[in-house]
């Protein structure tokens, strides 16, 4: 007999499924002596009210949630509820079943702190109907702290082991991974056939709720039999559970800690996000401020989660893709895009830039409030003089940028598997016409081509924006799920890089665009010259915006770009997030952060872009009559003889065969409404000074 689960090696994915039966208990007084015990195969000729054939499902532990290279993010562990295990009284009446489970109780209190509180019908109505089960009576415990209660526990208080869901990296990337809950509390009453053996959970939010099914496993199943006097005559596992399959999301865990440190001790509220130019994998999408994961398991208080909601930094809230924020400076590639597209301006076009320009009745101001002078694209790019932009934007017109903005995944969800994702906002004349009454003018368009007005993006969007200018030629889906596995390890399910849009854009407005943008990082009087990298070259686009409503002085800084230059890998955009009334801007706040991240997995990039090794075949390179070649070019020595001769071989280089397949859809998330800010014609904008 067994007074409580012992706590011997156990494999986190297979508690052990024990029901206990406690041994005599000598306080007992009113029980009768026990008849002698029978076998589950013997027979009676009278009626055995007492004795009990149950049927019990084991819940099956939830697949896990890895990064891309397995590393867990969402795991199972082991933990224990203490139960009551009630024996068979004799003719017990409710006063002895009370007494006695409350004597239990008061020991229990002296050593958990987490005793659920009980009724007196509560112990006598599970004593009267549930016997036979133990009767959880506190919440959940690690294996720790059960191992230290173990040998104070006393006859009739048992340890239940179940399975707990476990984030091992805490509040990392919460507001993607997200949480389970209890599906519903355990049933009272007469036991029914294929009840859970304890508490089953379900996805809440995140990828936990969206992928619920694929990390569901397959319920076990548990035949108990008891005869009259309370005995086990049988307890067997009639069907193992299966655990859920397994996500392997596109995540890189050692680059998303890295860039939630420098969050953390760089900005109080903020966001940064880095995307894989050729694949479309999201390998970075960090939110500050965040929450611990485990505060959720397994269930977490109103008080606590009220707490959550009510918190003025909002750690519920992910504002890598569920804010929408002006882009700011940001955005001034695509105005530049466009512009260079149409004919608008050239690579060698020189437009004047004062102090500020008046636009109808209001004057729009360069971030410096000095004139730039006469200045091509790039060096307006890595000025960023909002002076130049006014007036190309509004020769180039609102229409060819915005609808530009479009094929780069402005205004409309990336389609990723997240919950609340927002779309942004992209106006349109109709849009205006609704909101503001009147269609885009001159002066909707100055705040548009800098970013400000009622142009609306997420950090995701301005990354993704980054992908396909670095791309040049298409747009690249997004993807944040690499695989999903079954519990044997095979692949069920894994999307393939793909396009989204064909940006339509001619590939020499590409080129000094990218040009342009690398000055912004790498020219003298560049305003992200913060961000330049030791190994390798850095494009970037700094930018700082007007945010909420000018009561509060808030002010917002961005650095997004791409790197390398000559042959783009990855994207990125970081937000800062500034509190009322503090001085902020990209080119200080945003993109020494960028620097602090790409040099801190600087051996990792260096080893990704460097130039690939060609496959090697192998020929007869020393020969009869023949000079070896000069660095494995045979044009450099002599004529191949046709007669072989003895010594080494050399290899000369050729070309690596390229590989496609059919792309998988990824349904979009449940959105989050979002509301514009739009600016009005007469307003005055004034960006921030952007410091190198």
């Amino acid at each position: 007999m067994l007074a409580a689960v012992p706590l011997h090696a156990q494999n986190p994915a297979a508690p052990p499924l024990v029901v206990a039966t406690p041994p005599p208990d000598a306080t007992a007084t009113a029980p009768a002596e026990a008849p002698t015990a029978r076998g589950a195969a013997d027979g009676a000729i009278i009626t055995r009210k007492d004795a009990r054939t149950i049927t019990l499902k084991i819940p099956a532990p939830r697949g896990q949630i890895v990064d891309r290279e397995g590393e867990p993010i969402a795991q199972n562990q082991v933990a224990y509820q203490v139960a009551l295990q009630f024996r068979q009284f004799e003719n017990a009446d409710r006063d002895f079943v009370i007494n006695w489970a409350r004597t239990r109780l008061d020991l229990l209190q002296t050593l958990v702190k987490n005793l659920a509180p009980t009724t007196d019908d509560e112990l006598y109505e599970h004593y009267r109907h549930r016997r036979w089960l133990p009767l959880l009576v506190t919440g959940q415990i690690s294996e720790k702290e059960a191992r230290a209660i173990e040998s104070k526990l006393t006859s009739g208080l048992v340890l239940n082991p179940l399975y707990r869901r476990f984030y091992p990296h805490g509040d990392m990337a919460a507001h993607i991974i997200g949480y389970s809950g209890s599906v519903g509390k355990l049933p009272t009453g007469p036991i029914n056939f294929n009840e859970p053996m304890w508490e089953e959970s379900e996805g809440r939010a995140g990828l936990e709720k969206i992928y619920n099914t694929q990390l569901t496993g397959d319920a076990g199943m548990k035949k108990l039999l008891f005869d009259e006097s309370g005995n086990k005559l049988l307890e067997e596992q009639v069907k193992r559970p299966r655990p859920g399959g397994t996500l392997v999301t596109t995540l890189d865990l050692d680059w998303q800690l890295l860039a939630e440190k420098i969050l953390r001790n760089g900005c109080r509220r903020g966001a940064f996000v880095v995307i894989d130019v050729v694949t479309g994998e999201v390998l970075v999408m960090a939110s500050r401020p965040s929450f611990d994961l485990n505060r959720f398991t397994p269930g977490i208080s109103e008080t606590e989660f009220k707490e959550l909601e009510a918190d003025p930094s909002t750690p519920l809230y992910g504002r890598a893709f569920q804010s929408a924020y002006p882009p700011a400076s940001s955005y001034k590639p695509v105005v530049a895009l466009a512009a260079l597209n149409n004919g608008v301006v050239t690579e060698d076009s020189t437009i004047d830039c004062p102090a500020a320009i008046s636009i109808g009745r209001a004057v729009f101001n360069n971030w410096s409030k000095i004139p730039e002078g006469s200045i091509t694209v790039k060096r307006a790019l890595a000025r960023s003089c909002n002076t130049w932009f006014y007036q190309i934007g509004i020769k180039t017109g609102p229409a060819a940028f915005l609808n530009l903005s479009r094929r780069l995944g402005f205004g409309e969800r990336t389609g990723l598997p997240l919950i609340g994702e927002t779309p942004g906002l992209v106006p349109s004349d109709e849009w205006m016409l609704k909101h503001e009454k009147r269609r885009i003018l001159d002066g909707d368009t100055a705040n548009l081509s800098i970013g400000q007005g009622s142009l609306l993006a997420s950090p995701l969007q301005v990354a993704q924006a980054m992908a396909g200018i670095a791309n040049g030629g298409a747009l690249p889906k997004l993807h944040l799920m690499r695989q999903v596995q079954d519990t044997r390890g095979r692949v069920i399910q894994a999307p393939v890089p793909e396009r989204k849009n064909w940006l339509g854009v001619d590939a020499k407005a590409v080129e000094i665009v990218r040009e342009g943008m690398s000055e912004v990082v790498n020219a003298g009087g560049g305003t992200g010259q913060s961000a330049g990298l030791s190994y390798t070259t850095l494009c970037g686009k700094t930018g700082t915006a007007q945010w909420g409503p000018k009561a509060k002085n808030q002010r917002l800084a961005w650095f997004a770009g791409f790197l390398p230059e000559d042959n783009p890998r990855y994207s990125f955009a970081v937000l800062y997030e500034g509190r009322p009334g503090e001085t902020v801007s990209g080119g200080r706040m945003a993109a020494p952060m960028v620097k602090k991240f790409f040099e801190g997995i600087k051996d990792d990039i260096k080893e990704i872009i460097a130039p690939p090794k060609k496959a090697l075949i192998v020929v007869d390179e020393t020969l009869a009559g023949a000079k070896p070649a000069v660095d494995g070019d045979p044009a450099e020595g002599d004529s191949i003889a046709k007669t072989p001769v003895e010594g080494p071989l050399k290899a000369l280089p050729v070309e690596a065969l390229e590989t496609g397949a059919e792309p998988e859809e990824i349904k979009p998330a449940t959105p989050r409404p979002v509301r514009a800010l739009p600016v009005g014609e007469d307003e005055v904008i004034e960006e921030n000074v952007e410091e190198p």
